[in-house]
């Protein structure tokens, strides 16, 4: 079905029919926020901090042992089975979870204000951060917030989906670089490692800057250093230019009309990356493909107010934190 505007009708899972518009303003856009409840929010941190205190646990235990995470022949599974025996005997064992723990936190949802605020500022409705707790190499799969009602404007838009990133990237930079500058130099660190990490470039930029001449592999980082690299590739992942990530709904404010050409384009660039260096892009240009297929961008009330070159300028700035945060062998 059509709304008329050359759009697919809007699923409800992205907009929600449940709000009042008291203004349809095109330049401004007041609505009766419905009252959210804090505890699925609170219980959703609870067990991401859970998961990512186990996991830090073991990434500050291999960091005080000299060696990579993840070394020897032990699953990933049994790694976390004999942390969680680890921290019901010895309790005080928690506390070496807390630098990774606290710092990835940290950058997630310095990243999820940055869209919620941004949100607010133009009388959007915003949910809170959702923590997404998994028992994963890093103990998360991230966070998110939802949109639930129209954005107004292109610069509405682009400010909502810029501010994530920018702010994020803002906590995850120092945090990246004082690891580096602290980590420990240790010849053949990844020698035994069973699962190799991928540097993005801002990495290789602050090893030519605190380690000149130092093989990179022998840098090894301490849990400080593996939440801001996971904090880079929850940027370089949300920066994408496609479907409703942030980089899409920069690219929307852009140029709407070429919003889902683009979208495909990197989808399949996402597939043939993945072919020659981590599988996991595969996947994941497939179901961003499918997905720009089957929701289109959301429509703005005003699409027609101008960016301006200022914005324009945050656009670029925007790629240039992409180009430094994205790795494309991410694990192997």
């Amino acid at each position: 079905m059509s709304e008329g505007n050359g759009n697919e009708r809007i699923p409800v899972e992205i907009f929600d029919a449940q709000f009042r518009v008291l203004d349809e303003s095109p330049k401004s856009l007041v609505v009766r926020r419905r009252r959210q409840k804090l505890w699925p929010s609170l219980t959703l941190f609870l067990l991401t901090l859970a998961c990512t205190l186990l996991v830090g646990m073991d990434f500050a235990q291999s960091y005080a042992q000299d060696v990579a995470p993840y070394s020897g022949t032990e699953s990933f599974f049994s790694m976390l089975a004999a942390e969680i025996e680890s921290a019901w005997h010895h309790p005080s064992m928690i506390l070496l979870g807390v630098p990774f723990s606290f710092t990835l936190l940290l950058i997630l949802l310095s990243h999820e204000l940055g869209h919620f605020f941004a949100g607010r500022h133009y009388g959007i409705d915003v949910s809170y951060p959702y923590f997404i707790p998994a028992p994963t190499l890093f103990g998360t799969f991230g966070a998110v917030i939802s949109i639930r009602s129209p954005i107004p404007t292109r610069k509405a838009l682009f400010d909502v989906g810029i501010a994530g990133p920018v702010v994020g990237f803002l906590f995850v930079l120092p945090a990246m670089a004082w690891a580096v500058a602290s980590a420990k130099i240790v010849p053949d660190a990844q020698a035994n490692a069973t699962i190799h990490f991928g540097n993005p470039p801002v990495i290789w930029l602050l090893d030519r800057v605190f380690h000149p001449g130092i093989d990179p592999s022998w840098i090894l980082l301490g849990p400080v250093g593996w939440a801001a690299w996971v904090g880079l590739l929850a940027t370089a992942m949300n920066l994408l230019p496609m479907w409703q990530l942030d980089g899409g709904h920069i690219v929307y404010s852009l140029t709407s009309r070429h919003h889902q050409r683009i979208s495909l384009a990197v989808g399949l660039a996402l597939v043939g990356i993945g072919l020659y260096s981590w599988p996991g892009w595969v996947l994941w240009g497939l179901i961003w493909l499918a997905l720009s297929l089957r929701f289109r961008h959301p429509p703005l009330l005003n699409s027609w107010e101008p960016l301006g070159a200022s914005r324009r300028a945050w656009a670029l700035l925007a790629l240039v934190i992409f180009a430094l945060s994205f790795a494309p062998n991410v694990v192997w």
